[in-house]
């Protein structure tokens, strides 16, 4: 189940004098979200390239996880954003994932520390 993100947001402050205190100054406010017309996909490889104004990053799944794919990996979904919204990405991300993490335990990306030892192994030859 997804959860929204709330975004906090700093107002600016008009003076000194009549400075409301900092707990005051930051409004956390909800984003209505319709999700209705989402598409939702898996994919278990991401590419990221970008241009000095937008962040690209195509979404696809590797039917040979294992190994270098001897066929191309078809990008079924792409996202274009600026830079600004790439970072409150990467915000939102790093915090879920630390979450993940606290409930879970760490999560290793080095495939091959995770596999266990003789399971990716052909059976000896007898």
């Amino acid at each position: 189940m997804a959860k929204d993100v709330e975004i906090e947001e700093s107002q600016p402050q008009a003076s000194t004098a009549s400075t409301p205190s900092a707990e005051q100054s930051q409004v956390r406010q909800q984003v209505s979200v319709d999700a209705s017309k989402a598409h939702a996909a898996y994919c278990n490889f991401c590419r990221v390239t970008g241009t000095p104004e937008e962040l690209i990053i195509d979404f696809g799944l590797n039917t040979q996880p294992m190994g270098v794919p001897s066929e191309p990996i078809e990008i079924t979904e792409r996202i274009v954003m600026n830079y600004f919204t790439a970072k409150r990405m990467m915000a939102a991300l790093q915090m879920s994932l630390q979450r993940h993490e606290a409930a879970f335990g760490v999560l290793e990306t080095d495939v091959q520390k995770r596999v266990m030892p003789g399971i990716m192994r052909p059976a000896p030859q007898r």
